[in-house]
């Protein structure tokens, strides 16, 4: 009887610490920027539609919800500021919020897509930092919004940020947040204290872009990979040394903005109107060589970034008004391609067997992550505005952020 009373007691001990678990989305594309949500759990028969718990309007910009518990931590612009709130996820309602001035004018071509903010915050240890549209880097407790500290390191560039506005989104690695700073003629990649704001390496490149730094290992070797205005690069992110370059310049209308993806030692990225590249940085006898193992010109990406999934590259050309695709990546062969017309912009997640994409046009495609044929499992409609913000997929639903509300969905 004791031995069945100790069973029936370490089951509910496990059920209890399992039913606690909480969501957490430190970052856009998660803490280890794949994209894959490991706790989710498809349902065995997707509902018809989605249900709406809350909805609130919390200003305008792309930059991802964070979630970090009970809370839900945003970065967007009201009017000339840009706004920090906390959201309490059960109920909706704001806990905190900070406001600071933030003046901006749009570049050229870029005005219907306002003035952001448009790079993701991300969370590390109580901390929400933020990389405002008009360069301004800062640092938030997420108890109580206290200011740690801001600054803006691309002043010393001059103009502080790319005709568009600033759009990478940092990297933390250790003690380090990591981005690109300057404009499109002048920048670098530089790494700060996280705590204090303070400058531990400076690697001069070219100017920044609209893509954001990511990490992975090629070669044994853990590193920072980053896309700017002239070039693919590998960086040690302990000394910020210049491992390889890969030349890839921005020019005229073909920008550099998606994400590369780092998968088995290749690094797959692409630009508009230029396809998909497959790179293999080698280090044979403490030097790095660069192979190309295939270039994809069929399809290409302008401002969607790719993700691997199941072995599988997935993406959004923009090729046919913007087509869903499927690469086998180490061939490069298309697989398959979605129908055209489908949308400007897509956000990518993956999880058990599946890829979500949240198309800017406000749907949500749920499809098997197939090498077969594209196979859609379930489709909703989320938004009738805009929506550029990457999602966050919780157990039980999903956070949309539109051109002006915060919403909670629930499956």
């Amino acid at each position: 009887m004791k031995r069945r009373n100790s069973i029936l007691f370490i089951s509910f001990l496990l059920y209890s610490i399992s039913f606690a678990e909480t969501d957490h989305w430190y970052g856009w594309l998660g803490e280890n920027k794949t994209g894959y949500v490991n706790d989710f759990i498809p349902p065995k028969k997707w509902p018809q539609s989605l249900t709406q718990k809350w909805s609130i309007s919390i200003g305008s910009g792309y930059g991802t919800p964070i979630l970090k518990d009970n809370e839900i931590f945003t970065h967007t612009r009201k009017n000339d500021q840009e706004y920090i709130a906390c959201v309490n996820k059960e109920s909706g309602k704001i806990k905190w919020s900070k406001m600071y001035e933030a003046p901006f004018k749009m570049g050229g071509g870029g005005e219907k897509h306002g003035k952001g903010p448009k790079a993701s915050p991300v969370y590390s240890d109580g901390t929400l930092y933020t990389f405002g549209i008009s360069g301004i880097l800062s640092a938030w407790n997420t108890e109580d919004g206290e200011k740690l500290w801001s600054k803006s390191p691309g002043l010393s560039f001059g103009q502080p940020y790319a005709h568009w506005g600033v759009s990478n989104s940092p990297l933390v690695i250790n003690n380090k947040l990591i981005s690109l700073f300057g404009n499109d003629q002048k920048g670098a990649l530089i790494a700060l204290d996280k705590d204090s704001g303070d400058t531990l390496w400076t690697l001069p490149c070219g100017g920044t872009c609209y893509s954001s730094p990511t990490i992975g290992t090629i070669g044994g070797i853990l590193q920072v990979v980053v896309l700017h205005h002239e070039s693919l690069i590998g960086v040690d992110p302990h000394s910020g040394e210049l491992l390889w370059e890969f030349p890839f310049p921005h020019k005229t209308h073909n920008q550099n903005m998606p994400t590369p993806v780092v998968h088995q030692g290749k690094v797959l990225f692409g630009g508009e109107n230029r396809g998909v590249y497959c790179i293999e940085p080698k280090l044979k006898n403490g030097n790095w060589t660069l192979h190309k193992p295939w270039i994809q010109k069929d399809v290409a990406l302008n401002m969607a970034s790719p993700l691997i999934s199941n072995h599988l590259l997935f993406g959004l050309s923009h090729y046919g008004l913007g087509r869903l695709f499927c690469i086998n990546p180490k061939t490069g062969k298309i697989l398959w391609q979605g129908p055209p017309r489908t949308a400007q912009n897509a956000m990518f997640l993956s999880f058990r067997d599946h890829v979500l994409a949240l198309t800017n046009n406000g749907n949500v495609k749920i499809y098997l992550n197939s090498e077969n044929a594209f196979q859609i499992v379930a489709n909703y409609k989320v938004s009738d505005t805009q929506t550029w913000a990457p999602p966050v997929l919780l157990k039980q639903g999903l956070l949309i952020k539109n051109s002006q509300n915060l919403t909670l969905w629930n499956f």
